[in-house]
């Protein structure tokens, strides 16, 4: 593994953390947030975080197994190095990323962006997103008549999602305040 020098962490995407081993020669199974989740291993290098510090990899190999994605790691050549990983955030520099069309987004990018309804009432800031198999669906955290209020409002472009200016981290829906 090479040392990285990275210390704007807004420059890092987390995709996953190495969960287990899998074998005897090295290969660590990897708990991977990508889409689809062997998707993972097609990122090289990928970075790890040890002692603090991330740490540039290759993926030498891999593949599904299973519901699992495995690894070879370029310098992890047993189970024991292999064990040691297990816990280990893995993650990639933001600009690894392919270029989306302009009608798509990252996940990432969409953290922690101001929504508003179509009168201009801050429904607050999307927390997170997720897939509900239909659609994927934005958690919005923010404050209803001083009260705290979550909203998940279904991310469907046109009909519910209006317009999205990431560069004005503001996102405009079709949704009704008190739901």
């Amino acid at each position: 593994m090479t040392s990285l020098d990275t210390t704007n962490e807004g420059d890092m995407l987390s995709l996953g953390k190495i969960s287990g081993v899998f074998g005897v020669k090295g290969w660590v199974k990897i708990f991977s947030h990508t889409s689809p989740r062997q998707q993972i291993v097609k990122y090289s290098p990928l970075y790890l975080r040890k002692n603090g510090k991330w740490q540039a990899v290759k993926v030498v190999k891999g593949h599904k197994q299973g519901k699992a994605v495995v690894a070879q790691l370029e310098g992890v050549d047993d189970r024991d190095q292999a064990f040691a990983l297990i816990g280990t955030e893995i993650a990639i520099k933001q600009n690894q990323l392919p270029t989306l069309s302009n009608d798509s987004f990252y996940w990432a990018d969409l953290e922690g962006v101001s929504v508003f309804t179509l009168e201009d009432i801050k429904l607050g800031k999307i927390e997170w997103v997720f897939d509900t198999g239909s659609n994927n669906v934005i958690v919005v955290k923010g404050e209803l008549d001083g009260k705290k209020k979550d909203h998940m409002v279904p991310w469907i472009m046109d009909d519910v999602i209006k317009s999205v200016d990431l560069e004005a981290s503001r996102i405009v829906v079709d949704w009704d305040p008190e739901f």
